[in-house]
C-alpha cells in the first residue's frame, strides 16, 4: 500500500487530531440531516394530501441526487484536494435547507431533497477519504470505525431529534431546518480550518466522467462485501422511508417521537454495536453481521404478523446490531485495503452500492403499498432482507475459504 500523503498543517489550521474529530462531526451532521425529514413525511402527507407512492418518490429523489453526485464527483477530491469539494458540499447543503424552509408543496420538497442528495454524495465520499487520510498512526482502525459508526449515529440522532421537535416544538417543518442551517454555518468554518490531506494531481476534469471503478487487486474483496451491503442498506431504506408509516398504520402509534424512534432503534443499536465491536477482528464482525441482520428482520416480521409491538421493537434492535456490524466491517475493510489515491473513488463505489440498495427496494415498496397495502409490502420486504442476509453469510464464508486456500 502507498504511504499516506503528508498532512500539511499550515498556520491557522487545525491539528490532525482535532481535524479528525471535526470531520467526524461533519459526517454526523450530514447523516442527521439525511434522516431528519423522515418523521416529517407524515406531517407533509397530512398537510398536502399525497400518497405513499409520492412519499417514496420524495425519498428516492434524494438518493438519485446522492448517487449521481457520487458517480460524477466521487473521485474529484483525489485530484483537487479534499477542502474545495467539502466547501462546495457544505454550501449546497445550506442551500437545500433554505429550500426546505420555503417549500410550499411537493415540488419544493422534491427540489430540496435533490439538492440535499447531491451535497451529501459530495460530502460522504470526501469525508470518508479525509478521515482515512487523518487516521492517527497509533490507531490504524479508527477511520474505519468512524466511517462505520458516524453515519448511522447521525441517522439515529436526526430521526429522533426531528421527531421530538415535530411533537413538542412550534413550526416543526421550519425549526429543524433552521437548526440544521446553523449547523452548516459552523461546518463551513471548520472546513476553512481543515488541513489539506490530498495532493493535487492531474485528471480532475476526466474524473468527472461518471464511472464505477474498482482496482483489479481489490475486486475480490469488494465483491465479497456486496451482499451484506445490499442486505443492510435495503433494511435501512425500509425504515427511513416507511418506518413511521408502519408504526402509525399497523400499530396505531401516531406520536411523532415514536416515528423517529423507529429509525433510532435500528440505527442507534447499529452505532452502539459498531463502537462496542471496534476491537474485534474485522473478519469476525463481518461473519456475524449477516446472522444478526437476518434474525432481527425475521423477529420484526413475527412482531408485525402477531401485532406485538414489543416483539417488533426487539427485532428492530437485533437487526440494528447486524446493521452496525455490517457498517463497521464493510467500511473497515475498505479503509484497510485502499491506497491513498484510491480512497475517495473506492468509498464512492461502496456508497453507490449501499444507496442503490437503500433506495430501489424502498421505492418499489412505496408503489407496492399503494397497490397491495402496507402490511403485505412490509411482509414481502422483510422476507427479502432475511434472504439477502443468508446470501451474504454464504458469500462471506466462501470468500474466507478461498482466501485461506490461496
Amino acid at each position: 500500500m502507498m504511504e499516506p500523503y503528508p498532512v500539511a498543517v499550515g498556520r491557522g489550521r487545525l491539528s490532525p487530531s482535532i481535524a479528525f474529530a471535526a470531520a467526524s462531526a461533519i459526517v454526523v451532521l450530514f447523516a442527521a440531516a439525511a434522516s431528519a425529514p423522515t418523521p416529517l413525511y407524515v406531517v407533509y402527507q397530512k398537510e398536502w394530501g399525497f400518497s405513499a407512492t409520492t412519499l417514496t418518490v420524495i425519498f428516492a429523489v434524494y438518493v438519485v441526487g446522492l448517487i449521481t453526485s457520487l458517480l460524477v464527483v466521487g473521485a474529484l477530491s483525489d485530484h483537487v484536494g479534499r477542502r474545495p469539494v467539502l466547501a462546495a458540499a457544505v454550501t449546497l447543503e445550506a442551500a437545500a435547507f433554505v429550500l426546505f424552509l420555503v417549500a410550499g408543496g411537493v415540488g419544493g420538497l422534491l427540489l430540496a431533497r435533490v439538492a440535499q442528495g447531491i451535497a451529501t454524495g459530495m460530502a460522504f465520499s470526501t469525508l470518508g477519504a479525509t478521515l482515512v487520510d487523518l487516521n492517527p498512526p497509533h490507531a490504524p482502525g479508527r477511520a474505519g470505525l468512524v466511517n462505520g459508526v458516524a453515519p448511522i449515529s447521525g441517522l439515529a440522532i436526526g430521526a429522533l431529534g426531528c421527531g421530538a421537535l415535530v411533537q413538542f416544538a412550534p413550526a416543526p417543518t421550519q425549526l429543524v431546518f433552521g437548526l440544521l442551517l446553523a449547523g452548516t454555518v459552523l461546518a463551513s468554518l471548520v472546513v476553512a480550518l481543515l488541513p489539506e490531506t490530498s495532493a493535487r494531481r492531474p485528471g480532475a476534469i476526466a474524473s468527472l466522467k461518471p464511472r464505477l471503478s474498482i482496482p483489479t487487486h481489490l475486486r475480490a474483496d469488494v465483491y465479497a462485501l456486496v451482499p451484506i451491503l445490499i442486505a443492510s442498506w435495503a433494511l435501512g431504506g425500509l425504515y427511513l422511508s416507511l418506518g413511521p408509516s408502519v408504526a402509525a398504520s399497523l400499530f396505531g402509534l401516531r406520536n411523532h417521537v415514536i416515528g423517529g424512534l423507529v429509525v433510532t432503534l435500528l440505527c442507534g443499536a447499529g452505532a452502539l454495536t459498531a463502537f462496542t465491536l471496534r476491537g474485534w477482528p474485522i473478519s469476525r464482525v463481518l461473519g456475524i453481521s449477516a446472522v444478526w441482520l437476518s434474525a432481527g428482520s425475521a423477529l420484526t416480521l413475527l412482531g408485525v404478523e402477531s401485532h406485538i409491538v414489543v416483539l417488533a421493537g426487539a427485532g428492530t434492535v437485533v437487526a440494528g446490531i447486524g446493521f452496525g456490524a455490517s457498517a463497521l466491517s464493510s467500511f473497515g475493510t475498505l479503509a484497510r485495503l485502499a491506497a491513498p489515491s484510491e480512497r475517495s473513488e473506492l468509498l464512492a463505489v461502496a456508497l453507490v452500492i449501499a444507496y442503490l440498495a437503500f433506495s430501489l427496494p424502498a421505492v418499489a415498496a412505496g408503489f407496492a403499498t399503494t397497490s397491495v397495502g402496507l402490511h403485505v409490502t412490509t411482509v414481502i420486504y422483510s422476507v427479502g432482507v432475511v434472504a439477502l442476509g443468508v446470501i451474504a453469510l454464504v458469500a462471506q464464508r466462501r470468500h474466507t475459504a478461498r482466501r485461506r486456500a490461496e
